[in-house]
């Protein structure tokens, strides 16, 4: 038998942290663009992008790891996807740079002994799911609509910012995360500390800073009515969920608050079976929320 043709083709970069601590992200996107007949074809030998900390202290190395993944992935062809939002960022921050500087492209060029790539766009999973294949396609997919979810979006601080770069959603009031999950049939809240920082990598060097930072993310959640969060990047998830249980120790505060990478609740919604979304390594267990709203 002939295998259905993809409807979408792209190249794909996982990145670090989702073939290790955010595995149940990698694997939950690739169960839901599977299920949406969305290919992900993934660049060979792909490097890591340098994440967050890289361009604090070298620069041109930072440049030169996203270019080369970029001319790594000209080789798969299509535009690229990326599910991290740091990685995300970091691969448009080098498009967008080295597109107006000559003199450091030239310097990046010689670092990789090739072109930078700009010919194929790189984009969030957002952007793939609402604007390429569509809302309306998106929600004729669902087999089992997420009613009685009552969703906080989380953005964080990458994935629209700096307003010039990402050209993801508008950059201070974004609302493309709440057009794609309500297009699975979850109901969003409207809340405070969708764009505020979680403490990112402090987390490491300063957990009591993202002790403080988060918890208050949680508690602008649970005030604003919602029973989980989602979020598009493994950093935020990893300081909202499993420091959830430190953050309450340390403010007194309990929220018991589930935090899902978006294609988590999208994958359940479209059919994907629970066990290969990786519920199960979440630290707080969402199977009560979810047994309660039918979904499991």
């Amino acid at each position: 038998m002939t295998p259905a043709k993809n409807l979408l083709n792209y190249s794909y970069y996982p990145g670090c942290s989702l073939h290790a601590s955010a595995k149940e992200y990698d694997e939950s996107t690739r169960g839901l663009f599977r299920a949406l007949k969305i290919g992900l074809h993934e660049v060979p030998d792909w490097l890591c992008c340098g994440a967050t900390p890289a361009h604090n202290v070298d620069e041109l190395l930072s440049l030169s790891l996203c270019a080369k993944n970029l001319s790594l992935a000209e080789e798969v062809g299509g535009d690229l996807a990326v599910a991290c939002a740091a990685c995300f960022s970091r691969l448009k921050v080098t498009q967008h740079r080295l597109a107006d500087n000559e003199e450091k492209r030239r310097q990046v060029e010689y670092a990789i002994d090739g072109k930078v790539s700009f010919d194929n766009k790189v984009k969030h999973l957002l952007e793939i799911l609402a604007k390429d294949f569509g809302l309306d396609r998106l929600t004729a997919a669902v087999r089992k609509p997420l009613e009685g979810l009552k969703v906080a979006c989380y953005y964080g601080c990458l994935l629209t910012r700096p307003p010039e770069v990402p050209e993801l959603d508008d950059c201070e009031a974004p609302t493309i995360m709440e057009r794609v999950i309500g297009a699975a049939g979850a109901e969003t809240v409207t809340w405070s500390h969708r764009m505020e920082c979680c403490g990112a990598n402090f987390t490491l060097s300063r957990p009591g800073v993202v002790l403080k930072l988060s918890g208050d993310i949680l508690a602008s959640a649970k005030a604003a009515g919602a029973n989980c969060i989602l979020v598009a990047c493994p950093l935020c998830h990893g300081n909202l969920d499993i420091r959830q249980k430190e953050i309450e120790e340390a403010s007194g505060q309990w929220f018991g608050m589930p935090v899902f990478y978006m294609t988590q609740l999208l994958a359940l919604a479209v059919g994907v079976a629970p066990a290969k979304l990786g519920f199960d390594s979440m630290i707080v267990n969402p199977l009560p929320l979810l047994k309660e709203k039918g979904l499991v």
